[in-house]
């Protein structure tokens, strides 16, 4: 996978009153007379007084994406309705404050080392024992205290006929978490004149470790903080799942999805059977994408019946996580005061599956120095 494109030349405009930098690649020839440049400006500073930049990638319809520095993460997605009106279809908040504070669910951001969960935050890896931070007692999740999520990351904007594109770099050196090795990762986001957010990853390490990105988006495809989700229609294409303990930790089991609340191969309201799953309140799984790893594919479709509006996923990976915002309440306001209510949005993170490192029959997420790991999601933005 390439993750090319030289440094591009800018320029200077100032915009309501504050300074923002707009980015033009000569590189981009054909490209879309009609398309604004990518944006570059201040989101916030750090209390160390590093300063997040926001770059903003522009579709097409108006249609645009804006990603930061911190946590590597999405923070505003805005696509047209069946009449044409933009709305932002993702979770978040206004003000960096927000993200550096208290813990919050992760919103937009990429997710490393490890994301999901690892048993009793402990792995085996060549005879070796690691301990991970217990940040999900008794697991460890998402990468433990200090995840990819609440990193500084370095950006490289450049754009050709095709979109523009944001490459995130963090380097995370050895034992930081836990985890063994100095692993070097980019995260590339790319919003296409179609509207098609890629993301994709690429990580190389110098000594054995264990990886797992994502993105964890969370999206409402009548627009954040726009009620709940239960209407959305999703179909998944999966024909199993990875059950799990109490501790939402895989048994190693891999089991159909038939005559389970859990079947979303034809198009279903999420609401539909939500009410069934007694345990845990709402869905937070793990599917097994059919079709062959590696290759790009289908994983789900989900579309919202209020505004037309229509997201696929196709992946790369072996698993995907369905979680439907279980833990979300009205305590967590977002983007424009809105409060964010249990079920109000849905991620979709493509995945290998939780705790691979301790399953060895699970399709390994072991990398190792000499090779590259390589991975490509895409969520493709229309409408009915």
């Amino acid at each position: 996978m390439s993750f090319g494109g030289k440094f591009c030349a800018s320029l200077f405009v100032i915009v309501l009153g504050y300074s923002t930098m707009t980015i033009a690649n000569s590189n981009a020839r054909g490209a879309d007379s009609q398309r604004a440049p990518i944006s570059k400006s201040e989101f916030g500073k750090l209390p160390d007084g590093t300063v997040i930049d926001a770059y903003t990638l522009h579709g097409g319809h108006g249609a645009t994406v804006t990603v930061i520095t911190y946590g590597a993460l999405v923070t505003q997605l805005l696509v047209p309705d069946k009449n044409g009106k933009l709305g932002d279809v993702v979770l978040g908040f206004d003000k960096l404050e927000s993200y550096v504070g208290d813990p919050h669910p992760y919103f937009g951001a990429t997710i490393g080392r490890y994301g999901n969960r690892i048993a009793n935050g402990k792995f085996t890896l060549d005879g070796k024992e690691y301990h991970l931070y217990i940040n999900n007692a008794p697991n460890s999740l998402h990468g433990g205290k200090i995840g990819f999520d609440r990193r500084v990351w370095k950006a490289a904007p450049s754009e050709d006929a095709q979109g523009q594109s944001v490459r995130f770099t963090y380097v995370s050196p050895d034992g930081e978490e836990g985890y063994p090795g100095t692993l070097t990762v980019n995260v590339t986001y790319t919003f296409t004149n179609s509207n098609e957010l890629q993301i994709k990853y690429s990580a190389e390490t110098d000594k054995p470790t264990v990886l797992n990105l994502t993105n964890h988006s969370y999206f409402n495809l009548a627009g954040q903080g726009n009620g709940d989700v239960l209407q959305h229609v999703l179909q998944l294409n999966c024909d199993s799942y990875t059950p799990v303990d109490p501790t939402l930790i895989p048994t190693g089991e891999i089991k159909s999805v038939a005559n389970t609340p859990l079947d979303f191969r034809k198009p279903t309201p999420i609401g539909a059977h939500i009410g069934e799953i007694n345990d845990i309140g709402g869905y937070d799984h793990n599917f097994v994408v059919n079709g062959k790893m590696g290759t790009l594919r289908l994983a789900a479709k989900v579309d919202d019946p209020s505004t037309g509006r229509e997201m696929e996923v196709w992946t790369t990976e072996p698993g995907m996580q369905f979680y439907s915002a279980i833990h979300l309440d009205p305590g967590i306001v977002g983007k424009g005061g809105k409060p964010y209510q249990k079920y109000g949005a849905l991620c979709l993170e493509t995945q290998h599956y939780p705790d691979s490192p301790n399953h060895p029959k699970f399709p390994t997420t072991v990398l190792r120095p000499g090779q590259k790991f390589t991975s490509e999601t895409i969520y493709k933005f229309s409408v009915q």
